[in-house]
């Protein structure tokens, strides 16, 4: 069911009202730069669906949608990291730690908003069907066992193509090395966590994942609306609704796309189990359900429905020093020849990831955004690629086999916690210094 489009635009205006202290100076009538309107040949909107733009303006329902969430940030985490000011932040990333692992009861005096905070998560949608979301998780272990370690970086620099998208990164220390590793590896901590058994549940760490990244989000959304480099009239809201889709749901919609190009209007189950899991995970994460289509055509549609409204921006102060501060940033220890050379493969193969999913195979397009692919690169993927290929199928075959099902899952379960273990452990607080209020950070008037 979607919300009303009048009672989505009422709950974008009432964040001035309801949470002064982050949005009291934010004019919601104010039509941000970075939003376009019947503009699609200066939108993200490229590739095979560009011909698409046409059909996706034409529902005004869903572009409407979009405009909405365009200006919508997390309407129950926001007024929790809002409490800075008045709890401090290590207070405040405790209590929700606290109340994550021994539930709300735990924590004495408990403010409103963490309550409001915890019970929105605690609220499972009636579609949700855990048994199909573990099925899901089982599935996608496989590949964030085998193929993630492998394609995490690629993935990440997809989501600094966009200068409307990215400045809340930059604004928050992600240009140096050290903390563009820490927000990869924060990023893998999370969806690799929610792929363990019953990760989750109310008290799984999945769970607990999930609220420290909506937090980290609002103490992000919090101070950069607090900095004069914030201008509204261009960049709209920080880390607005839409511009989480595409960490979360970039599974659902290659799953989709693919099924569409075979003709299929509807997911075979294997398909169903993961994007169950991904939508519930999304859910977690704070997405409304308007966002979370549950059929290959709608998961497509959505998902470019934002790229068509987005408008299309690259330059290198913001997008080029963060792609290459995540190029260069180490994701594990060099110091041992085994190591070094397992980042030299690693960098090869997420440039190629990169270069297939995000820029259409053109490698021009690549080097505008400031990825180089040269033939050494292209052997060491190669190389990657059969490799993770090989044991990817591996798993798929023994999953096949009666007697060696379980034990090829407790093996990938097995790889998943050793890849958790080379991320190390996450807080997803990364330089709390970023994440306390800015000088000026005040209660609005």
């Amino acid at each position: 069911m979607t919300t009303a489009i009048a009672a989505l635009r009422a709950k974008v205006a009432s964040q001035r009202t309801d949470n002064p202290v982050m949005f009291g100076a934010v004019d919601f009538s104010i039509w941000p730069e970075r939003l376009l309107k019947d503009q699609p040949e200066l939108s993200d909107l490229r590739g095979p669906f560009a011909k698409d733009a046409s059909r996706l303006l034409a529902r005004s329902d869903l572009i409407e949608r979009m405009e909405a969430y365009t200006m919508l940030g997390d309407t129950v985490a926001d007024p929790y990291a809002a409490l800075m000011p008045q709890y401090g932040f290590r207070p405040l990333v405790d209590m929700l730690t606290l109340a994550c692992d021994k539930g709300l009861d735990a924590v004495p005096d408990a403010p409103a908003e963490l309550v409001r905070f915890i019970r929105s998560m605690e609220a499972t949608p009636a579609w949700v069907n855990m048994d199909l979301i573990e099925r899901g998780a089982s599935i996608q272990r496989n590949a964030m066992a085998n193929f993630a370690p492998w394609a995490i970086r690629g993935g990440f620099i997809a989501t600094f193509m966009n200068k409307y998208a990215a400045l809340p990164m930059a604004l928050t220390g992600t240009l140096s090395h050290k903390t563009a590793g820490r927000r990869i590896k924060e990023t893998a901590v999370f969806f690799a966590t929610s792929t363990l058994p019953g990760a989750l549940q109310r008290f799984g760490p999945g769970f607990k994942a999930a609220a420290m990244v909506r937090l980290m989000h609002s103490m992000v959304r919090f101070n950069v609306l607090a900095r004069a480099r914030w201008d509204q009239r261009v960049y709209g809201i920080p880390i607005p609704q839409v511009d989480q889709m595409p960490a979360g749901l970039i599974s659902d919609y290659f799953l989709s796309a693919k099924a569409l190009k075979e003709g299929r209007k509807t997911f075979n189950p294997d398909e169903r189990a993961q994007v169950e899991l991904s939508r519930y995970r999304c859910f977690l994460l704070g997405l409304p359900q308007d966002l979370l289509g549950d059929n290959p055509q709608d998961v497509v549609d959505i998902w470019n429905a934002r790229m068509v409204t987005i408008r299309s921006g690259f330059d290198e102060a913001t997008c080029g020093a963060l792609l290459k501060a995540t190029m260069e940033t180490e994701l594990v220890d060099t110091s041992t020849p085994a190591g070094a050379i397992r980042e030299r493969f690693e960098k090869s193969f997420s440039k190629l990831y990169f270069l297939q999913n995000f820029c259409d195979g053109k490698e021009e397009r690549a080097r505008d955004f400031g990825v180089r692919i040269d033939a050494a690169d292209k052997l060491r993927a190669g190389l990657v690629g059969v490799h993770v290929i090989g044991r990817i199928r591996a798993f798929e075959a023994a999953a096949k086999v009666p007697g060696l099902r379980r034990l090829a899952d407790r093996r990938l379960v097995g790889k998943v916690r050793n890849y958790l273990g080379t991320l190390g452990h996450a807080e997803f607080t990364s330089d709390a210094e970023k994440y306390r209020p800015a000088p000026g950070a005040v209660p609005a008037t």
